[in-house]
């Protein structure tokens, strides 16, 4: 597993979850993939994954990243207050129940399998075709994050979670630094976040079983409650027709 800590568009990444009105995913991403893929990269920011949520028909979960945060801000200020956001806020606000669950992270680790602005994009009129489950695991941490958890993150996790199934695609956790950007908020809180993708249903249940076989990843269990204050929260994710990360 390659990995790459100086991607050139990613030092900055936002884990976005929308709780929607029922019967509304549909509408949000047949607009978000149709109007918004495009122009927000176009802004400066990097859409690198929208999901249908396995477990919860009305969650709309997405990943965008950007150079750092003055490009974020920069980034932002350009979508949200031109003419694109304009047009169509109205309609994909009227989707949404909450759109604050929201998390500002850096990478600790990205794999050669992360999307690059240069990975190929599937036109919003192509159908959903992949049964590919991304999963994104959160660990609210107990303290701060530090060079030793990038360690163990690189030397422990990562190696046990390719040793029971796929290596994770991708690892962040929470950055410190003010939101400038304050028309959308942020979550508080500490973060460890991992991504992992299956190419199916049955390599991701294959996976959760080698797991609660190993003693490696109950090492590795062992670990993450010493470090977090909460058991783990998984989505299970199906990725849209545009998402990059697929």
């Amino acid at each position: 597993m390659t990995v790459d800590q100086t991607h050139p568009c990613c030092a900055v990444v936002e884990l976005r979850q929308y709780t929607l009105h029922a019967g509304q995913r549909d509408v949000l991403i047949d607009l978000f993939d149709r109007e918004f893929v495009d122009p927000q990269e176009t802004a400066g920011m990097h859409i690198v994954g929208q999901f249908r949520d396995l477990d919860d028909p009305n969650r709309f979960v997405w990943v965008r990243g950007f150079g750092g945060m003055p490009e974020r801000r920069m980034a932002l200020e350009t979508f949200y207050e031109g003419p694109v956001w304009a047009a169509h806020r109205d309609t994909a606000n009227a989707t949404m129940q909450d759109s604050s669950n929201a998390r500002l992270l850096e990478p600790v680790l990205l794999s050669d399998e992360y999307p690059r602005l240069s990975t190929p994009r599937r036109p919003s009129a192509d159908p959903v075709n992949t049964d590919a489950v991304v999963h994104i695991t959160s660990c609210e941490l107990g303290a701060p994050p530090d060079e030793r958890l990038g360690t163990f993150v690189g030397q422990v996790l990562a190696p046990a979670l390719e040793a029971t199934g796929p290596p994770p695609v991708a690892a962040f956790v929470t950055k410190a630094a003010r939101n400038d950007y304050p028309q959308l908020p942020l979550r508080p809180g500490r973060v460890l976040v991992w991504v992992t993708r299956f190419g199916d249903l049955r390599e991701q249940q294959d996976s959760q079983r080698a797991q609660e076989a190993s003693s490696l990843w109950a090492s590795v269990r062992i670990e993450l409650e010493r470090r977090t204050t909460h058991s783990p929260t998984v989505l299970r994710l199906s990725p849209t027709a545009r998402s990059q990360l697929r």
